[in-house]
């Protein structure tokens, strides 16, 4: 697939949604401790460094992988950049460096091996972006907005964080799905600007239902929240293993992705085989809505008023209209808009043909 000029300026815009939102969670985090929120700051840097570090061990693991596969020595200079959490940074710096000598001074003449090589360094980038955002940035969505109805109002600072983590959780989400795409010969590009914002619509409603409504479990039982999102995770962990996961060398490396499969679906929906998910995905769905619906009717007869009743309301129609129209726009997406092909469909028929390892995204999340 070709490397274009367009691509190049979406991997420009990534790094700068990476940084932008770097030093949004920094400056929340000062501001915490500075105003002696000691709690909230702890969680703030806690979300981020869970996120980093496993992004970090994923990163140089791939790494290692790579430089074996093309007959080289493993660099400890590679070892430090991790450990000094410039992994990401790293990539990019690659990625754009190849990227802006196959977009703008190549042109029509790259060969077929760099026009991979470069398509291959952004997929890894995007698998990194998708799996900080959803350790990092979605927790910190859910605190940022449980600040916010708790005290009734925010300042710039707890604004820009939940409207930078909205971007990134935006971002990644559909530049995941962009990059599979590309990298995945057996699978169709998105057809136009629309499955985009389809898909894009279906991820955001739904998540933004279920993240308030996790934020108003939080109110009601902190305990009780926290055994939710627990046994939420434990279910997701127990299925990447009856899945038999396969994308990681090592079985060290894949333990741990199977546990952050497992905390991605907290929040969200993926394919973690790239088989016939059309029964999980109806059941996760609707669990999704039943255990919404009884947060809502439990909040609803609670006697106590546990932050201004003025939001209530407002939050409680936000939920609703957010979960319907992100079903809504799944139905549309998986009904008409999904890119399928012919090829996925016999994988699916026949419970997925194990496919040749050419590619890290064969063995990944998918839609």
């Amino acid at each position: 697939m070709k490397y274009t000029k367009l691509n190049f300026m979406m991997s420009v815009l990534g790094i700068m949604i990476y940084v932008t939102d770097l030093i949004v969670d920094i400056w929340v985090s000062i501001r915490f401790f500075h105003e002696r929120q000691y709690v909230f700051g702890v969680l703030t840097v806690s979300f981020m460094l869970f996120g980093t570090l496993v992004v970090q061990c994923f990163s140089y693991s791939w790494f290692k992988a790579d430089l074996k596969e093309a007959g080289q020595e493993s660099h400890h200079c590679f070892l430090l950049l991790h450990c000094l959490q410039g992994g990401v940074f790293t990539r990019y710096w690659f990625a754009l460096k190849q990227g802006y000598q196959v977009a703008f001074k190549y042109g029509s003449k790259t060969e077929n091996f760099v026009e991979k090589q470069i398509n291959d360094r952004v997929t890894d980038l995007s698998m990194l972006r998708l799996f900080e955002t959803y350790l990092e940035g979605c927790p910190q969505l859910a605190l940022q907005l449980y600040i916010f109805l708790e005290h009734g109002q925010a300042n710039f600072t707890q604004y820009a964080a939940i409207v930078v983590s909205c971007c990134a959780v935006s971002w990644s989400t559909v530049d995941y799905q962009v990059a599979l795409r590309k990298s995945l010969p057996d699978k169709n590009l998105f057809n136009g600007p629309c499955p985009k914002l389809v898909y894009l619509f279906y991820k955001l409603f739904t998540l933004l239902s279920w993240m308030l409504s996790v934020v108003l479990l939080l109110f009601l039982n902190v305990k009780i929240a926290f055994l939710l999102l627990s046994f939420l995770w434990l279910l997701g962990i127990f299925w990447a293993f009856k899945e038999q996961t396969d994308f990681c060398v090592s079985t060290s490396m894949e333990i741990l992705y199977r546990i952050v499969v497992g905390f991605i679906l907290i929040f969200t929906f993926f394919n973690i085989k790239g088989q016939n998910t059309k029964c999980p995905m109806s059941c996760y769905y609707i669990v999704r809505v039943l255990v919404t619906l009884g947060i809502l009717i439990v909040f609803w007869f609670d006697p106590r008023s546990i932050f201004n009743a003025d939001y209530f309301i407002p939050v409680s129609i936000t939920i609703v209209l957010s979960l319907l129209l992100g079903i809504i726009f799944l139905l549309v997406y998986y009904g008409t808009l999904h890119p399928n092909t012919s090829e996925e469909t016999k994988l699916d028929e026949v419970d997925g043909k194990p496919a040749q390892r050419d590619c890290r995204m064969k063995y990944f999340l998918m839609e």
